[in-house]
Protein backbone atom coordinates (compact mmCIF):
# COMPACT_ATOMS: atom_id res chain seq x y z
CA UNK A 1 0.00 0.00 0.00
CA UNK A 2 1.60 3.83 -0.60
CA UNK A 3 -0.20 6.69 0.65
CA UNK A 4 -0.32 9.95 -1.65
CA UNK A 5 1.28 12.68 0.37
CA UNK A 6 1.71 15.06 -2.06
CA UNK A 7 -0.40 15.20 -5.51
CA UNK A 8 0.55 16.40 -8.66
CA UNK A 9 -1.84 18.15 -10.29
CA UNK A 10 -2.90 15.21 -12.80
CA UNK A 11 -2.29 11.67 -10.98
CA UNK A 12 -4.57 8.51 -11.49
CA UNK A 13 -4.72 5.12 -12.05
CA UNK A 14 -3.93 3.55 -15.80
CA UNK A 15 -3.74 -0.06 -17.10
CA UNK A 16 -4.01 -0.97 -20.90
CA UNK A 17 -7.90 0.22 -21.12
CA UNK A 18 -11.11 -1.13 -22.08
CA UNK A 19 -11.56 -3.27 -25.31
CA UNK A 20 -14.92 -4.28 -27.00
CA UNK A 21 -16.95 -0.84 -26.19
CA UNK A 22 -16.36 1.33 -28.67
CA UNK A 23 -19.57 0.56 -30.22
CA UNK A 24 -21.43 1.76 -27.37
CA UNK A 25 -18.82 4.86 -27.35
CA UNK A 26 -16.23 4.08 -24.71
CA UNK A 27 -13.18 5.10 -25.67
CA UNK A 28 -10.05 2.26 -25.14
CA UNK A 29 -8.84 4.85 -22.02
CA UNK A 30 -5.66 3.59 -20.22
CA UNK A 31 -2.25 4.67 -20.55
CA UNK A 32 -0.90 7.30 -22.82
CA UNK A 33 2.18 6.08 -23.11
CA UNK A 34 1.47 1.66 -23.16
CA UNK A 35 4.44 0.66 -23.78
CA UNK A 36 6.44 2.68 -21.04
CA UNK A 37 3.32 1.09 -18.52
CA UNK A 38 4.08 -2.13 -19.87
CA UNK A 39 7.55 -1.71 -20.02
CA UNK A 40 7.10 -0.92 -15.49
CA UNK A 41 4.72 -3.40 -15.23
CA UNK A 42 7.41 -5.87 -16.51
CA UNK A 43 10.03 -5.15 -14.50
CA UNK A 44 8.28 -5.12 -11.41
CA UNK A 45 6.98 -8.92 -12.61
CA UNK A 46 3.13 -8.00 -13.54
CA UNK A 47 1.39 -8.31 -16.55
CA UNK A 48 1.96 -5.62 -19.01
CA UNK A 49 -1.84 -4.83 -18.23
CA UNK A 50 -1.94 -4.78 -14.75
CA UNK A 51 -2.57 -1.28 -13.06
CA UNK A 52 -0.23 1.47 -12.39
CA UNK A 53 -0.14 5.75 -11.79
CA UNK A 54 -0.33 7.91 -14.61
CA UNK A 55 1.49 11.32 -13.17
CA UNK A 56 2.12 14.25 -14.91
CA UNK A 57 2.11 18.05 -14.77
CA UNK A 58 4.32 18.70 -11.69
CA UNK A 59 6.17 17.35 -8.69
CA UNK A 60 4.66 15.51 -5.70
CA UNK A 61 5.43 12.16 -3.36
CA UNK A 62 4.25 9.07 -2.37
CA UNK A 63 5.06 7.21 1.00
CA UNK A 64 5.28 3.25 0.97
CA UNK A 65 3.68 1.64 3.78
CA UNK A 66 4.31 -1.78 2.82
CA UNK A 67 7.65 -3.60 1.36
CA UNK A 68 7.28 -3.54 -2.44
CA UNK A 69 9.16 -3.57 -5.67
CA UNK A 70 8.33 -0.42 -7.93
CA UNK A 71 9.64 1.11 -11.21
CA UNK A 72 9.33 4.42 -12.56
CA UNK A 73 8.92 4.74 -16.67
CA UNK A 74 7.95 6.95 -19.43
CA UNK A 75 8.74 10.67 -19.18
CA UNK A 76 12.46 11.41 -17.21
CA UNK A 77 12.26 13.24 -14.02
CA UNK A 78 14.02 14.18 -11.27
CA UNK A 79 12.89 11.19 -8.65
CA UNK A 80 14.65 10.51 -5.41
CA UNK A 81 13.55 7.86 -2.66
CA UNK A 82 14.54 9.09 0.19
CA UNK A 83 17.07 11.27 -1.12
CA UNK A 84 18.91 8.75 -3.29
CA UNK A 85 18.55 9.61 -7.17
CA UNK A 86 16.07 6.89 -9.01
CA UNK A 87 16.42 6.36 -12.52
CA UNK A 88 13.62 5.72 -15.19
CA UNK A 89 13.89 2.00 -16.52
CA UNK A 90 14.77 0.57 -13.89
CA UNK A 91 13.87 -1.78 -11.11
CA UNK A 92 13.47 -0.81 -7.02
CA UNK A 93 12.86 -2.05 -3.81
CA UNK A 94 11.25 0.08 -0.80
CA UNK A 95 10.53 -0.31 2.53
CA UNK A 96 7.82 0.47 4.44
CA UNK A 97 7.81 4.34 5.26
CA UNK A 98 9.92 5.12 2.63
CA UNK A 99 9.11 8.14 0.57
CA UNK A 100 9.59 8.29 -3.09
CA UNK A 101 9.73 11.93 -4.68
CA UNK A 102 9.21 13.36 -8.16
CA UNK A 103 10.24 16.61 -8.76
CA UNK A 104 10.61 18.15 -12.31
CA UNK A 105 9.60 16.52 -15.36
CA UNK A 106 12.77 16.96 -17.63
CA UNK A 107 11.83 14.71 -20.69
CA UNK A 108 8.63 13.67 -21.72
CA UNK A 109 5.11 14.21 -20.24
CA UNK A 110 3.58 11.10 -18.95
CA UNK A 111 5.30 9.17 -16.02
CA UNK A 112 4.25 6.15 -14.80
CA UNK A 113 4.63 4.13 -11.65
CA UNK A 114 4.29 0.54 -11.43
CA UNK A 115 4.22 -1.59 -8.48
CA UNK A 116 4.83 -5.45 -7.83
CA UNK A 117 0.70 -7.07 -8.12
CA UNK A 118 -0.24 -3.65 -9.59
CA UNK A 119 -2.91 -1.40 -8.03
CA UNK A 120 -5.96 -2.44 -6.31
CA UNK A 121 -8.51 -0.92 -7.80
CA UNK A 122 -12.39 -2.50 -8.77
CA UNK A 123 -12.79 -3.84 -12.28
CA UNK A 124 -15.18 -1.62 -14.49
CA UNK A 125 -16.07 -3.14 -17.58
CA UNK A 126 -12.81 -5.22 -17.70
CA UNK A 127 -10.14 -2.43 -16.82
CA UNK A 128 -8.91 -0.86 -14.06
CA UNK A 129 -8.30 2.22 -15.80
CA UNK A 130 -9.71 6.06 -14.83
CA UNK A 131 -12.05 7.72 -17.42
CA UNK A 132 -12.15 10.99 -15.69
CA UNK A 133 -14.46 12.63 -18.67
CA UNK A 134 -17.15 10.15 -17.50
CA UNK A 135 -15.97 10.20 -13.77
CA UNK A 136 -15.42 6.32 -13.46
CA UNK A 137 -12.77 3.73 -12.86
CA UNK A 138 -9.42 3.78 -11.52
CA UNK A 139 -10.06 5.52 -7.65
CA UNK A 140 -13.63 6.60 -7.56
CA UNK A 141 -13.57 7.68 -11.05
CA UNK A 142 -11.44 10.60 -10.28
CA UNK A 143 -7.52 11.96 -9.93
CA UNK A 144 -5.46 11.02 -6.81
CA UNK A 145 -5.40 13.56 -4.20
CA UNK A 146 -2.59 13.88 -1.21
CA UNK A 147 -4.47 11.93 1.81
CA UNK A 148 -5.30 9.31 -0.59
CA UNK A 149 -4.31 5.45 -0.37
CA UNK A 150 -4.04 2.54 -3.00
CA UNK A 151 -3.39 -1.30 -2.38
CA UNK A 152 -1.49 -3.83 -4.16
CA UNK A 153 -2.57 -6.83 -5.60
CA UNK A 154 -1.31 -10.20 -3.99
CA UNK A 155 1.86 -11.38 -5.91
CA UNK A 156 4.10 -13.89 -5.48
CA UNK A 157 6.29 -12.83 -8.81
CA UNK A 158 9.63 -11.94 -8.84
CA UNK A 159 9.90 -9.59 -11.58
CA UNK A 160 13.56 -7.95 -12.20
CA UNK A 161 16.25 -7.72 -9.42
CA UNK A 162 16.57 -4.52 -7.83
CA UNK A 163 19.27 -2.44 -9.69
CA UNK A 164 18.42 -3.66 -13.32
CA UNK A 165 17.88 -1.50 -16.28
CA UNK A 166 16.12 -1.84 -19.28
CA UNK A 167 18.83 -2.05 -22.06
CA UNK A 168 19.26 0.87 -24.41
CA UNK A 169 17.88 -1.31 -27.43
CA UNK A 170 14.35 -1.96 -25.91
CA UNK A 171 13.69 1.43 -24.73
CA UNK A 172 11.69 3.86 -27.02
CA UNK A 173 13.42 6.84 -28.39
CA UNK A 174 11.40 9.55 -27.37
CA UNK A 175 13.62 12.02 -28.87
CA UNK A 176 12.73 10.61 -32.39
CA UNK A 177 9.53 12.82 -33.29
CA UNK A 178 8.96 11.95 -36.72
CA UNK A 179 5.36 9.89 -36.52
CA UNK A 180 4.84 7.00 -39.17
CA UNK A 181 1.11 6.77 -40.01
CA UNK A 182 -0.73 5.38 -42.72
CA UNK A 183 -3.15 6.90 -45.37
CA UNK A 184 -6.00 7.90 -43.41
CA UNK A 185 -10.00 7.24 -44.66
CA UNK A 186 -10.32 10.63 -46.77
CA UNK A 187 -6.86 10.99 -48.32
CA UNK A 188 -8.39 11.73 -51.68
CA UNK A 189 -10.60 14.43 -50.38
CA UNK A 190 -6.79 16.59 -50.14
CA UNK A 191 -5.32 17.43 -53.08
CA UNK A 192 -2.07 15.48 -53.60
CA UNK A 193 0.16 19.06 -53.12
CA UNK A 194 -1.81 19.30 -49.84
CA UNK A 195 -1.12 15.91 -48.85
CA UNK A 196 2.58 16.63 -49.79
CA UNK A 197 2.57 19.29 -47.83
CA UNK A 198 1.44 17.84 -44.88
CA UNK A 199 4.15 14.94 -45.45
CA UNK A 200 7.03 17.87 -45.28
CA UNK A 201 5.30 20.43 -42.93
CA UNK A 202 6.83 20.65 -39.35
CA UNK A 203 4.03 20.90 -37.03
CA UNK A 204 3.98 22.00 -33.51
CA UNK A 205 2.10 20.61 -30.35
CA UNK A 206 -0.27 23.05 -29.37
CA UNK A 207 -1.09 23.80 -25.48
CA UNK A 208 -4.55 22.94 -26.34
CA UNK A 209 -3.48 19.02 -26.25
CA UNK A 210 -5.14 16.50 -23.36
CA UNK A 211 -5.82 12.44 -23.32
CA UNK A 212 -8.17 13.23 -25.81
CA UNK A 213 -6.04 14.76 -28.46
CA UNK A 214 -3.57 16.89 -29.77
CA UNK A 215 -4.14 19.82 -31.64
CA UNK A 216 -1.08 20.74 -34.04
CA UNK A 217 -0.27 24.20 -35.16
CA UNK A 218 1.46 25.08 -37.94
CA UNK A 219 0.43 25.25 -42.14
CA UNK A 220 -3.61 25.13 -42.74
CA UNK A 221 -4.09 21.77 -44.21
CA UNK A 222 -7.44 21.75 -45.66
CA UNK A 223 -9.02 19.60 -48.31
CA UNK A 224 -11.15 20.21 -51.59
CA UNK A 225 -14.21 20.55 -49.58
CA UNK A 226 -14.60 21.99 -45.94
CA UNK A 227 -18.37 20.63 -45.44
CA UNK A 228 -18.21 18.17 -42.40
CA UNK A 229 -18.89 14.68 -43.24
CA UNK A 230 -21.62 11.89 -41.48
CA UNK A 231 -19.72 10.82 -38.32
CA UNK A 232 -17.82 7.92 -39.01
CA UNK A 233 -15.73 5.65 -36.71
CA UNK A 234 -12.66 6.87 -34.89
CA UNK A 235 -9.63 5.62 -33.16
CA UNK A 236 -6.26 6.63 -31.46
CA UNK A 237 -4.37 8.18 -34.07
CA UNK A 238 -6.47 9.27 -36.26
CA UNK A 239 -5.51 12.51 -37.60
CA UNK A 240 -8.66 14.76 -38.23
CA UNK A 241 -8.54 18.38 -40.11
CA UNK A 242 -11.13 20.42 -39.00
CA UNK A 243 -12.73 23.58 -40.79
CA UNK A 244 -9.73 25.95 -39.89
CA UNK A 245 -7.31 23.09 -41.56
CA UNK A 246 -5.42 22.76 -38.16
CA UNK A 247 -4.71 18.67 -37.58
CA UNK A 248 -6.30 17.13 -34.09
CA UNK A 249 -4.26 13.58 -33.10
CA UNK A 250 -7.04 11.89 -31.38
CA UNK A 251 -5.81 10.38 -28.46
CA UNK A 252 -6.69 7.44 -26.03
CA UNK A 253 -10.01 9.20 -24.62
CA UNK A 254 -10.86 10.50 -27.85
CA UNK A 255 -14.36 9.94 -29.70
CA UNK A 256 -14.88 6.97 -31.51
CA UNK A 257 -16.86 8.53 -34.39
CA UNK A 258 -16.27 12.23 -35.59
CA UNK A 259 -16.84 13.72 -38.73
CA UNK A 260 -14.09 15.57 -39.70
CA UNK A 261 -11.91 14.10 -43.03
CA UNK A 262 -8.96 12.06 -41.55
CA UNK A 263 -5.75 12.40 -43.75
CA UNK A 264 -3.80 10.15 -41.64
CA UNK A 265 -3.71 7.69 -39.00
CA UNK A 266 -0.41 7.71 -36.70
CA UNK A 267 0.63 3.72 -36.51
CA UNK A 268 0.14 2.63 -32.91
CA UNK A 269 3.93 1.98 -32.15
CA UNK A 270 4.36 6.07 -32.60
CA UNK A 271 1.60 7.45 -30.56
CA UNK A 272 3.63 6.91 -27.02
CA UNK A 273 6.03 8.85 -29.05
CA UNK A 274 3.33 11.41 -29.48
CA UNK A 275 2.17 11.09 -25.98
CA UNK A 276 5.60 12.26 -24.46
CA UNK A 277 5.34 15.21 -26.53
CA UNK A 278 4.94 18.93 -24.40
CA UNK A 279 3.43 21.86 -25.89
CA UNK A 280 6.18 23.51 -27.96
CA UNK A 281 7.41 20.25 -29.42
CA UNK A 282 7.86 20.07 -32.71
CA UNK A 283 6.58 16.54 -34.96
CA UNK A 284 6.95 15.72 -38.49
CA UNK A 285 4.77 12.71 -40.38
CA UNK A 286 6.19 9.80 -42.36
CA UNK A 287 3.96 7.92 -44.48
CA UNK A 288 4.20 4.05 -43.73
CA UNK A 289 2.10 1.20 -45.73
CA UNK A 290 -0.59 -0.93 -43.48
CA UNK A 291 2.23 -3.84 -44.02
CA UNK A 292 4.71 -2.26 -42.61
CA UNK A 293 3.02 -0.68 -39.78
CA UNK A 294 2.47 -4.35 -38.47
CA UNK A 295 5.71 -5.21 -38.76
CA UNK A 296 6.86 -2.24 -36.32
CA UNK A 297 3.66 -3.45 -34.00
CA UNK A 298 5.40 -7.01 -33.67
CA UNK A 299 8.75 -5.84 -33.38
CA UNK A 300 7.60 -3.90 -30.60
CA UNK A 301 5.97 -6.63 -28.96
CA UNK A 302 8.81 -8.51 -29.58
CA UNK A 303 10.92 -6.01 -27.40
CA UNK A 304 8.65 -6.49 -24.34
CA UNK A 305 8.34 -10.15 -24.48
CA UNK A 306 12.55 -10.16 -24.45
CA UNK A 307 12.24 -7.51 -21.71
CA UNK A 308 10.15 -10.57 -19.75
CA UNK A 309 12.38 -12.85 -20.53
CA UNK A 310 15.24 -10.45 -19.11
CA UNK A 311 13.74 -10.24 -15.82
CA UNK A 312 12.82 -13.69 -15.31
CA UNK A 313 15.02 -15.21 -12.55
Amino acid sequence: MITIVTAPPFLCVQDLGWQGYRASGLPPGGAMDRYALSQGNILVGNLPNAAGLEWALGSGSIRFEERSRFAVTGAVAECALNNTPVAAGQAYAAEAGDVLTVGRLLIGRFLYLAFRGGVDVPQVLGARATYLRAGFGGFHGRRLRGGDWVRFLPSDASGAAPGFQIPAELRLGYEDTTLRAVEGPQRRLFDDAVSQEFLEATFVVAAASDRMGYRLDGPAIRPRQTATLPSEPACPGAVQIPDDGSPIVLMMDGPTVGGYPKIAVVISADLPKLAQCTPGRTIRFRLVGLEDAQKIYRRQAVQLHTLRQLTQP
